[in-house]
């Protein structure tokens, strides 16, 4: 029954509060009773989304986690992806997983420009969005100002669904305007504890029992003004793209959680169609179809394990089902299907439309691949990207070049790098999208395969796969060979010292096609 999933990501600038909000939510749900507080390290620091070494050492998530778990007969898949910026190609490949997304916005900052891009990708694909206004309970700027932002900066409709009775020092609680519930701080914590009243109005004499007279007198103007100045929710809307409600809470105090896992389980869509090269395939269709968009390694060090993170598509999956991937050709027999609770999992008999499931595998997965029963499609939108940064592997034991390329194999698999093979030279070239994701695979290649290994400057600033006739490559490489290499799969690509030689070799060879993405 494809209805009753809800497959969602959070999205967010780092530090608005993403992994919190992920934290919060779960406890809402009922799938963890006690959070960890993110911002400790060390020992401390157990938020259940970020599992990696360098993530619990550094207080940010670099890699998507998934969740799963239920409430009230609704299944929700949580996707947390990484706020930095230097991860977006792991972000956007997420994206494309998913039916909906949160939007968290820090009160005191509205949108910054990480938030910016992960907006556009989901406008890419249509995802709707949901904006939560985070850490009200903080100093923060204006909520009529951070809507018009919203509105302004996304060219979105935006409707409030709840209000803030007062900001940071102010701060007396949320005001819901569809329930006409009011949750209020308690305790020296200011947290919210279960204080709940319901009232009829903002204009409701009883608000008076609960509130300050100049709390009760701000939210009643505030509240007729925000309701005047902003469409009604419209479902419709929503789920096109148009509007996006806003919620206003603290995730750290727990004001706004239970409101925003039902606005997911009510208006957030369930399994959407996904584009494949015959067409969109609708979740009700009966074949099993799905795609990989992620793919881990060593999520369990101790077992040298990879996972394909498949979305299920449509169809009902059963363990021990005969699948294709698009990329093998021949059917592969799935015995042991995962469904993940960050890295805790437990083995899923059977799988719906919206589900993502993980798929052991060595090697024989990678991401972009369409699984399915009869393999006569491929899902599309998965692309590589090129990279922005291009680096040397230096290792620091001559001894350990096997235990490297098998490295650099597996986290090339994953995405977390690109590694080219020039066609001159034996230094293997690693290319990457930000520069944390170079202190991810160093620290990596340290804590889950024993080797050490520094970089240093490659000749090449950026990269392009190419495409042409035969007689058209060979006219290019006659001229520069010394700049071609092949990446894991054994495409062309040149390798450029700067855009500016892109476009120069570009304009001398126009039957070369240069492309700054790819997809498998």
């Amino acid at each position: 029954m494809t209805l009753n999933r809800r497959t969602f990501a959070i999205i967010a600038h780092p530090d608005a509060g993403k992994t919190t909000l992920t934290e919060k939510l779960l406890m809402v749900g009922g799938a963890i009773h006690l959070a960890g507080e993110v911002k400790a390290r060390g020992a401390a620091r157990r938020a259940r989304s970020d599992w990696m070494k360098i993530e619990q050492q550094r207080g940010i998530s670099v890699t998507s986690s998934v969740m799963t778990f239920e409430r009230d007969g609704i299944v929700f898949n949580l996707l947390d992806t990484p706020g930095h910026e230097d991860f977006s190609e792991d972000t956007y490949r997420t994206l494309t997983a998913v039916d909906s997304a949160i939007m968290v916005l820090d009160a005191a900052k509205g949108i910054e420009p990480q938030t910016l891009k992960l907006f556009e990708v989901c406008r890419l694909r249509s995802v709707p969005i949901i904006t939560f206004i985070n850490k009200v309970d903080r100093e923060g700027r204006d909520p009529f100002e951070l809507m018009d932002e919203v509105a302004d900066r996304l060219a979105l409709d935006v409707c409030p669904m709840n209000w803030p009775v007062g900001m940071g020092g102010e701060f007396e609680g949320l005001y819901d305007f569809a329930s006409g519930r009011l949750s209020r701080p308690e305790g020296d914590s200011r947290e919210f504890l279960g204080d709940v009243s319901m009232h009829s109005g903002v204009t409701d004499p009883s608000l008076a029992d609960k509130l300050s007279p100049a709390a009760c007198e701000r939210l009643a103007a505030e509240a007729e003004l925000a309701q005047a100045g902003y469409p009604e929710f419209d479902p419709a809307a929503y789920r096109n793209g148009d509007l996006t409600p806003v919620w206003f809470g603290s995730a750290l105090k727990q004001f706004g959680m239970p409101e925003l896992l039902a606005a997911i389980a009510e208006h957030a869509p369930p399994p959407r169609p996904q584009p494949s090269d015959q067409g969109e395939v609708l979740p009700t269709q009966a074949d099993v179809t799905g795609f990989i968009f992620k793919v881990q390694a060593n999520m369990d060090p101790q077992h040298r394990d990879r996972i394909a993170f498949m979305r299920l598509v449509s169809g009902t999956f059963r363990r021990g089902m005969k699948l294709t991937p698009s990329a093998l050709g021949k059917p592969i027999a799935v015995h042991s299907p995962i469904l993940f609770f960050a890295q805790d999992r437990e083995i899923a008999d059977s799988a719906e439309p919206g589900d993502i499931i993980g798929i052991p595998n060595h090697g024989t997965l990678r991401v972009g691949d369409t699984l399915s029963e009869k393999n006569d499609l491929r899902f599309t939108g998965l692309p590589n990207f090129a990279p922005e940064i291009l680096r040397r592997v230096v290792l620091k034991d001559p001894t350990k070049t096997k235990q490297l390329r098998k490295a650099l194999d597996d986290l090339s698999e994953e995405g977390v790098i690109q590694v080219f093979t020039p066609e001159i030279g034996a230094n293997l070239i690693v290319g990457v999208v930000g520069q944390l994701q170079l202190d991810v695979l160093i620290s990596r290649l340290e804590a889950e395969y024993k080797v050490e290994a520094g970089l240093e400057p490659s000749p090449f600033d950026t990269a392009r796969w190419i495409k042409g006739s035969d007689t058209a490559l060979k006219d290019f490489a006659q001229f520069n060979r010394d700049k071609l290499a092949k990446d894991r799969d054994g495409n062309p690509v040149f390798m450029a010292k700067s855009v500016w030689d892109v476009n120069y070799q570009s304009e001398r060879h126009p039957e070369v096609e240069f492309s700054a993405t790819r997809e498998r």
